[in-house]
């Protein structure tokens, strides 16, 4: 009818298992990311071209780099994937 919760098995912890931890890390690095951008409006740049002097342009430009590596990569996914049974005799 009712059976008791199961325990999970005891083994190896790692450093992410726990969820507070976890928590806490993001929480770190969500204000350090706010502190470089807030100390983006104190540092005075010395603008080459004209999008850079913009606010903000740098983490943008990182972001945008960022989002057109992934897609890619899914590009080049479809080049150099193997067939399942590759390695198989």
């Amino acid at each position: 009818m009712n059976e008791p919760p199961t325990t999970p098995t005891p083994g190896p912890r790692y450093l992410f298992d726990d969820g507070r931890r976890v928590r806490r890390l993001l929480r770190t690095f969500l204000l350090l990311c706010a502190l470089l951008l807030a100390a983006d409006l104190v540092i005075d740049r010395h603008a080459e071209h004209g999008l850079d002097g913009m606010f903000g342009f740098f983490a943008l430009f990182g972001f945008a780099a960022y989002a057109v590596l992934v897609v890619l990569s899914e590009g080049l996914r479809l080049i150099v994937k193997r067939r399942p049974d590759y390695y198989d005799d």
